[in-house]
């Protein structure tokens, strides 16, 4: 299931709707605002998305993962519009029999809907400016911050 949406993400809801019993693995990703990026302080997102394509995209996604691995169940939904801190951008949950499947998937399918999925985030900080940011840097950025740990 795809979904693109202008509401809050329910991921409580999208987890009991993974969980069946042939399943040993339910992971649940949630891409959530952050308060500082770069050093710079944000007040929100906004998304936007060439609605059509981005479904068609997402739904591809879909399937070439559970093509890739044994899922019983692969949700991903994307808010667009304005995001406040906190709250959830973009929620990812997947089901298999066992966890190495939904770890493999969620990363694939997270990594994979940045760059290939026409959904647009722009940054409003703090300071009342706003820059749209391409999601090669978002990926830049996370490797950077996950080397550096």
């Amino acid at each position: 299931m795809i979904q693109l949406t202008t509401f809050p993400i329910d991921s409580d809801a999208l987890v009991r709707q993974a969980q069946v019993p042939a399943s040993g693995a339910v992971l649940l990703f949630l891409g959530v605002t952050r308060q500082h990026t770069s050093g710079r302080e944000t007040a929100e997102l906004r998304y936007d998305a060439y609605h059509e394509m981005a479904e068609k995209e997402l739904a591809a996604l879909e399937e070439k993962a559970r093509q890739k691995w044994h899922l019983n169940e692969c949700l991903i939904v994307h808010r667009l519009g304005k995001v406040p801190l906190g709250e959830a951008s973009v929620a990812i949950v997947v089901a298999s029999p066992h966890r190495h499947a939904a770890f493999a998937a969620g990363e694939w399918l997270i990594d994979t809907l940045k760059m290939s999925v026409p959904i647009w985030k722009e940054e409003h900080w703090a300071d009342g400016s706003s820059d749209w940011i391409h999601p090669e840097h978002d990926v830049k950025h996370s490797q950077a911050t996950s080397t550096n740990k």
